[in-house]
């Protein structure tokens, strides 16, 4: 067993290292470097030129990789006879080692189709056809490693999380294939302005290479959200799975970073460096894509029942489950975050934005906001039933199942984006997007948890609306936008410490590290005290970056020093009371002081920097 494990491991690193070289030879146009097959130039030793050794490495490591392959089935079918013979189980898994019976002869159609490429002349669709054997090869290789490997020899099952994990690993392979098939046909720059396609969301797919290039982003939306869907849901279920966790969300890690390198492709104009870092990316992302498929069915018999939960709910009075999802969205979070919004969007334009735009953005802003709730309070479920303060939220109330909340929390974010992008712009929606992104996955999933700097760094998610806001109007990013986010952002950490004084005893019970749980009530209103006067700073700040006038600066200095004087008698003379009136004070600042942006960019009075 351990020979067939040691052997498995070997082959497979074996074979990712030849799709990679492979993305070399692409990347440097050394394809044709040995024009004829299966020798070069007509010789076994090859010339020493740079085209020729790349590509005569690559059928080298082709070579090693099925040598390897061979070996490995042999090692499998003894270990059959073996058991054969003896009347008993194997001592391979049966599935790992009929799976590597088959490696030889998927190799070697590999390898023909290799030497049909170079014959043919680098046809796109042989070229294609040989990087989906590829795949199927190194899907063959990650899944016998992966069974074999498995400590446990349980009987495997699908169950919900398995076949999203297999919807995953397809929507992945038809991602790559699509890719490959777009390189081939030399459209990978198509469109040169990425993410836009001529400057459109949707292009005229008329032109040479543009539905390829089209679908292949669409692709790549589709599966980055279910791989999205499965991090989620690997970290939702109970009892968690480690390895799940880790195997999706490195699969999201490496989706993630292969947009990174699409996009390098486009700005470098398909430098040698990025295609042959998404090639390797792309083969990476597959192998993962494949390991959780095995994981997940692995897992899929234990963890049945904590997935489906018990289902059998009581019919209730619609307006109990409209109410519960309504609930789902954290509606007053949702306000506070909006109040910011339509001021910046009214200092962006120096007047009254159209009503429409107006209400698209502030639509599109609320559903985005609502997702990001409803998938938080999935991902804190179990927080949310030991803290007095949340035990009456639908999940812990059990009035929603956890299952039916993400699946809603995915829907608003997917009607967030589409509808910003479509009635507002790309930018708008790919900043509410990445808010979407931030909250739940730096804050939520990692921060909140881990350390009681959470809301510090967390906060920049409640910063991005008034981004959003100027974006909206401008269709870019201008520096006073950036101030009205730090001022957000700093305003975030004093607003949330306040209440989190309130409710020490809860987070201590729930095991979150906020700041007046691990360092202290003392150490809270000194940090408190020190973030008011920063934000006082931070306010006074846009007077001259965005040529405020004395409406604005008026409101900043009166409203900032009530801030600070409510955080200097908290410092100073401790108690809950003071804490909760400083928390109830920080709601009112903002919105006062976001108003007081708005009214100010309306008056026509004289700005402060030009006195």
């Amino acid at each position: 067993m351990r020979r067939f494990r040691t052997l498995a491991r070997a082959t497979t690193a074996c074979t990712l290292v030849l799709i990679v070289w492979g993305g070399i030879v692409r990347a440097t146009g050394s394809g044709d470097g040995c024009p004829d097959w299966p020798r070069c130039f007509g010789r076994w030793v090859p010339r020493l030129e740079a085209a020729t050794l790349i590509e005569y490495v690559h059928r080298l490591l082709g070579v090693v990789a099925g040598g390897l392959a061979v070996g490995l089935a042999v090692v499998g079918a003894l270990a059959l006879v073996r058991a054969r013979r003896a009347g008993g189980p194997p001592q391979v898994p049966r599935a790992a080692a009929w799976g590597a019976l088959g490696l030889p002869a998927l190799f070697g159609i590999q390898g023909a189709l290799g030497g049909q490429v170079v014959l043919g002349g680098l046809d796109p669709l042989h070229v294609a056809a040989h990087f989906a054997m590829a795949m199927v090869v190194l899907g063959v290789l990650v899944a016998v490693t992966a069974v074999a490997s498995q400590e446990e020899r349980g009987p495997a099952a699908w169950n919900p999380y398995a076949l999203l994990a297999a919807l995953t690993a397809a929507g992945t392979l038809v991602l790559l294939l699509v890719g490959t098939y777009v390189r081939a046909e030399g459209a990978g720059l198509a469109f040169r302005d990425w993410p836009l396609m001529d400057g459109r969301l949707v292009p005229p797919l008329g032109v040479r290479g543009a539905a390829e290039m089209f679908a292949h982003r669409l692709l790549a939306i589709l599966v980055g959200a279910c791989a999205t869907w499965a991090v989620v849901r690997a970290r939702t279920m109970r009892p968690r799975s480690p390895r799940l966790v880790r195997w999706s969300t490195a699969l999201l890690v490496l989706l993630g970073a292969q947009i990174v390198v699409g996009a390098l492709n486009v700005w470098t104009g398909l430098a040698a460096a990025p295609r042959a870092a998404h090639v390797g990316l792309a083969a990476l992302a597959w192998a993962v894509a494949v390991g959780l498929v095995v994981l997940a069915r692995a897992d899929a018999a234990a963890r049945e029942a904590s997935l489906h939960g018990d289902r059998r709910a009581t019919r209730r009075p619609l307006t109990d489950v409209v109410g519960a999802y309504v609930a789902l969205t954290k509606p007053r979070i949702i306000v506070l975050l909006l109040i910011t919004t339509v001021p910046a969007m009214v200092l962006a334009r120096g007047s009254i934005p159209p009503a429409w735009l107006v209400a698209a953005t502030l639509l599109g802003g609320a559903l985005a906001a609502g997702a990001a709730n409803a998938i938080n309070m999935v991902l804190d479920q179990d927080i949310d039933e030991v803290m007095r303060r949340t035990r009456d939220r639908p999940l812990p109330a059990h009035r929603v199942h956890p299952d039916d909340a993400l699946r809603f929390g995915f829907v608003l974010a997917t009607l967030a984006f589409l509808f910003l992008a479509i009635t507002v712009n790309l930018l708008a929606a790919l900043l509410a997007l990445s808010a979407i992104a931030f909250y739940v996955f730096v804050y939520t999933a990692w921060l909140k948890r881990s350390t009681p700097m959470n809301i510090v760094i967390g906060g920049a998610a409640g910063a991005v609306p008034v981004l959003v806001g100027w974006a909206a109007v401008t269709g870019t990013l201008a520096l006073p936008a950036w101030v009205l986010f730090a001022i957000v952002f700093v305003w975030t950490p004093p607003h949330f410490w306040a209440l989190a004084m309130r409710f020490a005893g809860d987070y201590a019970v729930a095991g979150v590290p906020m700041l007046p749980v691990v360092r202290g009530e003392d150490e809270t209103r000194r940090q408190i005290l020190l973030y008011a006067l920063l934000l006082f700073a931070t306010t006074l700040v846009l007077v001259p970056v965005g040529r405020m006038g004395p409406v604005y600066t008026a409101a900043a200095v009166g409203l900032g020093g009530g801030f600070v004087w409510r955080a200097l008698r908290l410092w100073r003379d401790p108690s809950r009371d003071r804490s909760w009136a400083l928390f109830r004070f920080s709601v009112l600042y903002l919105g006062a002081l976001f108003a007081s942006v708005a009214v100010d960019a309306l008056v026509p009075l004289p700005a402060i920097t030009a006195r």
